[in-house]
């Protein structure tokens, strides 16, 4: 059985104030949403934007850094 990794980087604009809590044994577990826009003309030459929305979990030191 191979084992493989996966990595996605996004970038985008965070949507709500994140959300810090921590576990009851001290880990830290911060609640994110991010927006990820594309822009693309369509057939009838009409800018079009979509914006697609991920829930994301960040644990441990990710989740205390001063980007969450």
């Amino acid at each position: 059985m191979s084992r493989g990794i996966n990595k996605v980087i996004l970038i985008g604009y965070i949507g709500q104030p994140t959300d810090l809590q921590y576990t009851p044994n001290g880990k830290a577990v911060c609640n994110m949403s991010l927006a990820t826009n594309e822009v693309f003309t369509d057939d009838d030459d009409n800018e079009v934007q979509n914006t697609e929305w991920h829930n994301m979990v960040a644990w441990d030191r990710f989740a205390e850094s001063p980007a969450s």
